[in-house]
């Protein structure tokens, strides 16, 4: 007598793992979405930190460009955010030396986000 599986136990295994993976790809891909925005909304915080502590140290004048926030030394962040894309979204940075309002939109909505989000100065961050 031979020993091995029938065509009928392969075939259940692979309708098995073919549906353990239809429930697990779409919770995998919204969990990667929302960590996106988590992290589209702390990279926000963290440019409007840098912004108002650069403010602090240059007697209240805002920097006049992400560039300069990065290039500073000390640097006050140490990646230039503005105008790259960055886990999955992609910063606007609109600096004046009066105020600034950075957008976060995502690079394909849907797929890295599904929300733009805006901060301004004095660290007001909306949806």
């Amino acid at each position: 007598m031979k020993k091995g599986f029938t065509l009928v136990e392969i075939m259940i295994v692979v309708a098995i793992i073919a549906l353990l993976a239809a429930i697990a790809i779409p919770n995998l891909l919204r969990a990667r979405l929302t960590a996106n925005e988590s992290a589209a909304q702390g990279t926000l915080r963290t440019l409007s930190t840098a912004s108002e502590t650069w403010a602090a140290s240059h007697g209240g004048t805002y920097p006049a460009n992400g560039t300069d926030l990065y290039t500073a030394s000390p640097k006050y962040i140490n990646w230039n955010y503005c105008g790259t894309p960055y886990q999955g979204y992609s910063f606007n940075c609109g600096m004046a030396t009066t105020g600034y309002t950075v957008t976060a939109a995502p690079v394909n909505v849907g797929v890295t986000g599904n929300t733009t989000f805006l901060i301004t100065t004095g660290g007001v961050l909306t949806p």
